[in-house]
């Protein structure tokens, strides 16, 4: 037992070091260093990310690492730890002042404040990052950005986070009522 509650506090070290190497060293080397020679990294709702070393990296160098607004904020919710899986579950906050390609591909930046619930469910083999699927709410960040009217879409926007954060910031349902 003891064997097992210390190689999950390793894999959720690793992911860990992972994160710290993507958004607060922007360090390319260190982050790939957390990872297996043939990971894979998808960002479902736009299906950004990259397949095998090269791939990664090239994604990580390319279009995320140092790809993001200098007032992001990440909040942890919860996180999950499995035998070899690391899940967590975070709100991101930022202005949407640089041009995000991980997130929001082709569209400039709007000026516009973003809070967005996020999952990320990380594989691990042999210790390190395998994959990494990653998901939130394309239509709830793209309310946030101006592209898309909640008047006409049953949607909604950074009150999605807020109710992830405290499940009483705004009342559930309002959709289902019409309220818009």
């Amino acid at each position: 037992m003891a064997t097992d509650r210390s190689e999950r506090q390793g894999i959720a070290k690793v992911f860990d070091d992972h994160v710290a190497a993507e958004f607060v060293d922007m360090d390319l080397d260190a982050t790939m260093a957390t990872m297996t020679e043939n990971p894979y990294v998808n960002h479902v709702p736009v299906m950004t990310g990259g397949v095998g070393f090269d791939g990664v990296r090239q994604f990580y160098g390319d279009h995320f690492i140092g790809k993001w607004p200098k007032d992001i904020q990440i909040t942890p919710v919860s996180r999950t730890v499995g035998e070899n899986q690391v899940v967590d579950e975070l709100v991101l906050s930022f202005t949407h002042d640089i041009e995000m390609p991980q997130l929001l591909p082709g569209v400039a930046p709007s000026g516009r404040p973003v809070r967005l619930a996020f999952c990320v469910v990380v594989g691990f083999v042999d210790g390190k990052v395998a994959h990494e699927h990653i998901y939130w709410d394309q239509a709830s960040l793209l309310v946030q950005v101006g592209l898309l009217d909640r008047g006409k879409l049953p949607v909604t926007g950074a009150e999605q986070a807020e109710n992830v954060l405290d499940s009483r910031a705004h009342p559930l349902n309002e959709l289902i009522r019409g309220g818009r």
